[in-house]
């Protein structure tokens, strides 16, 4: 790349960053109230969005051979359990990682 690409490619970056930010302060000012729509997307997305993650982690599991899926099937059951008792997204994602990892480094 060369020197005027790659400022091109910073300003564009920082414009893009720039846009994220400032775009729903302009969009939705402090003396109106949020649309629904909005309010409905703040509600929805995050268990959409960790669904996702969920099937996007387990796209490659191979039930067929080796460990049959079995670390992936206890990391989950972790993962629901965290969550079922604590109702936290963030320690839920943090503590089947974790299962994950210790038990296909150190187990299967």
């Amino acid at each position: 790349m060369t020197l005027i690409q790659q400022i091109i490619t910073i300003g564009l970056c920082i414009a893009a960053t720039m846009c994220t930010r400032f775009l729903p302060f302009l969009l939705f000012r402090e003396n109106q109230s949020t649309p629904a729509y909005i309010i409905y997307l703040g509600k929805a997305l995050p268990s959409a969005v960790f669904a996702m993650l969920a099937v996007y982690c387990l796209k490659n599991t191979d039930v067929i051979s080796g460990t049959h899926g079995l670390p992936e099937l206890l990391a989950i059951a972790v993962t629901a359990a965290v969550h079922i008792k604590w109702r936290n997204m963030f320690l839920s994602m943090l503590a089947g990682t974790a299962a994950y990892m210790i038990l296909i480094q150190f187990i299967f």
